[in-house]
């Protein structure tokens, strides 16, 4: 018999790269996603073939579902009885989180308790197993590295509903018996991430520069500090967890970190132009070293109300129980990432 996952997330980043990875491992992959008004399938179009409607293709099945209705996330947990679930679906845009803030609790926090509870209500405690998909950005400005051990601070709407649906997973663990576990996975990138973060926005906005579709760009805090990995090492480790005789939580992270302008400039370096930076705060602006032209301004639109200076795992647990290291190297990653996007962008 087949493994069954299901993945909530799954036209996501991370949902679209993990239904990859467990097909190839030859499980049963049941994908649940919004209903909207255009399929938004564009991550697993290739796992998936149309005809006026969207058919299942080989061992990979599409759902309608929504974290906010518990009744649905019931009805789907009880007709594909799991081995293991995802929960990758978040509202997961931080800046987002100040302006929606409610919603962003709904989904994030509530969402993860109502599957949580499914399972339990079912009695799926000894078949099915439960991954949360954490963030770092529930550390907050604390002590760097974070690893594990590391005290909370959330900072944002998001990170504090994303340390509600942590503690869930944390007492339903212990509560039921429940083979639940966190991965706090640091900032995680690739071809595949949405366009309105921060590290894809640099890299089509470069590739557009490149191709002479805009002269300019506009970010906000350029000395933000993050540990960048790639998406694809990462959803290796969320099986991994699963995979554990006993259900712990692990940091997920690459142990190094880069501002936004060190992405800025890797990215600029891949079509041969050599970022200087002058000026501070609004003023500051990065240019070509060699025409002088501003293609880098600061808007502070793009300030978050309460940010965080610096995040960077110790991924030391992961490596030590997993056997679970980052193999994609930061200049790797935006190389990566400058060559799918320079692909699109004609």
């Amino acid at each position: 018999m087949k493994k069954k996952a299901l993945i909530f997330g799954v036209t996501g980043q991370d949902g679209s790269h993990l239904a990859d990875f467990l097909l190839k491992k030859k499980y049963k992959v049941f994908g649940v996603k919004r209903r909207s008004s255009s399929f938004n399938t564009k991550r697993i179009d290739h796992l998936l073939f149309t005809d006026e409607v969207i058919k299942p293709k080989n061992n990979f099945q599409l759902i309608y579902g929504d974290l906010t209705d518990s009744s649905n996330i019931l009805r789907i947990i009880k007709s594909v009885k799991p081995d293991e679930i995802y929960n990758l679906g978040a509202q997961s845009h931080v800046r987002t989180s100040f302006d929606i803030p409610e919603f962003t609790a709904n989904v994030d926090a509530i969402g993860s308790l109502r599957i949580l509870e499914a399972i339990r209500v079912l009695n799926l405690q000894k078949k099915t197993k439960y991954y949360q998909a954490s963030t770092s950005e529930i550390f907050g400005n604390t002590q760097i590295p974070q690893n594990e051990k590391t005290p909370f601070r959330p900072r944002s709407p998001y990170a504090i509903a994303k340390l509600y649906a942590y503690w869930s997973t944390v007492n339903f663990r212990e509560a039921y018996n429940i083979f639940a576990v966190n991965g706090i996975l640091f900032n995680h990138e690739g071809p595949r991430r949405g366009e309105n973060f921060v590290s894809r926005k640099i890299t089509r906005a470069v590739c557009e520069i490149f191709r002479k579709k805009r002269s300019f760009f506009t970010l906000g805090n350029l000395n933000a500090k993050r540990d960048w990995g790639s998406a694809k090492d990462y959803v290796e480790s969320m099986w991994l967890m699963l995979k554990r005789k006993q259900p712990s939580d692990y940091v997920i992270a690459t142990g190094k970190s880069h501002t936004v302008k060190n992405f800025v400039e890797e990215s600029f370096k891949y079509i041969g132009i050599k970022i200087l930076w002058k000026g501070k705060g609004l003023k500051e602006v990065g240019y070509d070293k060699k025409t002088g032209k501003i293609l880098i301004k600061v808007d502070p639109v793009y300030f978050r109300p309460t940010d965080i200076n610096e995040l960077r795992g110790d991924f030391s647990k992961a490596k030590r129980e997993l056997k679970w290291r980052p193999r994609t190297s930061f200049k790797k990653l935006v190389k990566e990432m400058m060559e799918s996007d320079l692909k699109k962008i004609k």
